[in-house]
């Protein structure tokens, strides 16, 4: 997944995003290292925060 290229790319803490999402900043580290699947609904709305599409953050398209 490409969810912390992104987030650092665009200068965001995992505390921000975590925020945005409204889940604790330990649960989004850990959707992030992969150590946690990251639920659809997020999914849907990290690529839409980040203008891409979910199979960029899925690493399945450039």
């Amino acid at each position: 997944m490409k969810l912390k290229e992104l987030r650092e790319e665009n200068n965001f803490t995992q505390s921000q995003i975590a925020e945005y999402l409204n889940i604790k900043q330990n649960t989004y580290s850990q959707y992030e290292n992969e150590k946690r699947q990251l639920p659809i609904d997020a999914l849907i709305k990290l690529a839409k925060f980040y203008k891409v599409t979910t199979d960029y953050i899925l690493g399945l398209e450039d």
